[in-house]
């Protein structure tokens, strides 16, 4: 009898290491999220297709992009990386409207426990004016609550809210590992 339970037990550790592309996202994962740079105001977002990995999101220093690739691309069972980051534009508007949104999301009380994270999992793109939320919140009063408070910001031209509960069916584009 311990015989056979050893040798599922066999079984079952040798299916999960068999599973090298869920390792290899959660590798990819830690190494974008442990970037020094990456925060609240970037948004990293990759696929990986056999040993492709492209990377995509919006980023506001040129040195995260190019960060980001370098640190992905020596890890085991990747070939080739695509880099398709955007590097948001240089604007002091935008970066007046980055802190103003922060406050006015972070600063509401239903919403300040999300700041207390090393990257808060509300992230806050601007460019040009035009506002993108991107994350994960626990419920939908919470993203409807990070919805009014980035519309009430004086100078944002637009707000779009991909903001995902968390444990609820996505109704934005599927997208990986974003951090």
């Amino acid at each position: 009898m311990q015989k056979m339970i050893l040798a599922f037990a066999l079984t079952v550790a040798s299916v999960a290491a068999a599973d090298p592309s869920t390792r290899l996202e959660r590798q990819i994962r830690h190494e974008l999220v442990m970037l020094p740079y990456y925060g609240v105001f970037d948004r990293l977002v990759y696929s990986v297709n056999g040993g492709t990995v492209t990377l995509m999101g919006e980023v506001t220093r040129p040195t995260l992009k190019s960060s980001a690739e370098n640190v992905i691309k020596d890890l085991e069972g990747i070939t080739k990386v695509e880099n398709k980051i955007t590097v948001l534009p240089l604007s002091p508007n935008d970066d007046n409207l980055r802190i103003a949104l922060y406050r006015a999301i972070y600063g509401q009380s239903a919403l300040n426990r999300y700041a207390l994270q090393a990257v808060p999992s509300i992230h806050i793109i601007v460019d040009r004016g035009n506002v993108v939320l991107d994350g994960f919140v626990s419920n939908d009063g919470d993203r409807n609550i990070a919805n009014i408070q980035a519309n009430s910001v004086a100078g944002v031209f637009s707000v779009q809210n991909n903001l995902q509960v968390d444990g609820a069916p996505s109704k934005a584009p599927a997208k990986q590992g974003e951090k």
